[in-house]
C-alpha cells in the first residue's frame, strides 16, 4: 500500500508540473524563458543539497554529465514552457507523454530491440492518436505550440533514454539540471529577459525544486520496487490527472476530443507495453 500511494504521488508530482506552468503563463505571471531557468535553476539547487546532505561529496565524487542528457533536458524543460503559452494543461500533457513513448520505442528499435508484431500496432494506434490531436479539424490546438510540445517530448524521451545508461540516477540528475540550465539562460536572454512577479518566481521554484527534483527523486525511489510495466502504465495516468488539475485549477474543460485522443495515445502506448511485458 506504501508503495501505491507512493507512487501516485509521484504521478500527481508530474502531472502538476503540467497545471502549475500553464498556471504561470496564463496569468502572465511570468514568461516561457524565465520559466524554465528558474525551474532547471532551483531543480539543479535542490538536488545538489540534497547530494550534500547525504555526503556523496566528501569522498570526492565528480559529477560526470552526459551530453545527449543535457541537451534532451534542455529541450524539454525550454519547449515545454513555451508550448504552455497556447496549450491547455491535460492537453499539452498528452502530447509530451504520447512523442516520449514514441520517442523511446523508435531508441528501442535503433538500439536493436525486435519489438513484436502487437507492439507496432500499439505504437501505430498511439501515432494516431497524436495525428487526431494535432488534425486542426479535430481538435482546435495551436500547431506552433503542438510541435513545441513534440519536440519537448522528444527531448524527454532522449533523457529518459540516456538515463537508461546510469548507475547513479540522482548524480545523474543533477548533473543535468546544473549543465542545462545555463542553456536556458541563453534562450531567456535571447529572447529579450520578461518581466518577473514574485507569484511566477515562485511558481517556477515550485515546479523546480519540488514537483520536478523532489518528484524524479521519489520515481527512482519506487521504480526499482515497481515491475516494469506498472510503472509504465503508472504513467499513462500523468495526462488524464493533468487534465483534471486542469479543470479543478484552471477553469479548462474535458472534451470529447480529448476523451478520443487519450483513448487512442494512453491505449495505443498500454498495449505496446502489456505485449511488451508479455512472456
Amino acid at each position: 500500500m506504501r508503495i501505491v500511494l507512493l507512487t501516485t504521488l509521484t504521478m500527481i508530482a508530474f502531472a502538476a508540473n503540467s497545471v502549475i506552468n500553464r498556471a504561470a503563463l496564463a496569468d502572465g505571471a511570468i514568461g516561457p524563458a524565465s520559466f524554465a531557468v528558474l525551474r532547471l535553476a532551483s531543480g539543479a539547487v535542490v538536488l545538489l543539497l540534497i547530494l550534500w546532505l547525504q555526503g556523496a561529496f566528501k569522498g570526492g565524487v565528480l559529477i560526470k554529465p552526459r551530453l545527449d542528457a543535457v541537451l534532451g533536458l534542455a529541450l524539454y524543460a525550454i519547449g515545454f514552457s513555451f508550448a504552455y503559452s497556447v496549450l491547455q494543461a491535460g492537453l499539452g500533457a498528452l502530447l509530451l507523454f504520447g512523442m516520449v513513448q514514441i520517442t523511446m520505442f523508435a531508441g528501442a528499435v535503433v538500439r536493436g530491440n525486435q519489438p513484436k508484431p502487437l507492439q507496432w500496432v500499439g505504437a501505430a494506434i498511439g501515432l494516431l492518436g497524436l495525428a487526431y490531436v494535432l488534425n486542426p479539424s479535430t481538435v482546435a490546438i495551436d500547431l506552433n505550440g503542438a510541435a513545441l510540445m513534440i519536440a519537448a517530448g522528444f527531448g524527454w524521451g532522449i533523457y529518459s533514454l540516456a538515463g537508461q545508461k546510469v548507475e547513479q540516477a540522482l548524480i545523474a540528475t543533477a548533473a543535468s539540471f546544473v549543465c542545462a540550465t545555463p542553456i536556458a539562460a541563453l534562450v531567456w536572454i535571447v529572447t529579450n529577459p520578461e518581466m518577473l512577479s514574485s507569484a511566477g518566481i515562485a511558481l517556477a521554484c515550485l515546479s523546480g525544486g519540488v514537483t520536478s527534483a523532489l518528484g524524479y527523486i521519489l520515481w527512482f525511489y519506487v521504480l526499482p520496487r515497481l515491475q516494469t510495466s506498472t510503472a509504465a502504465v503508472a504513467q499513462l495516468t500523468v495526462p488524464l490527472i493533468a487534465m483534471a488539475g486542469g479543470m479543478v485549477f484552471l477553469d479548462e474543460v474535458w472534451t470529447l476530443d480529448f476523451t478520443i485522443a487519450s483513448a487512442l495515445v494512453l491505449g495505443g502506448i498500454g498495449l505496446s507495453v502489456w505485449v511488451g511485458q508479455r512472456d
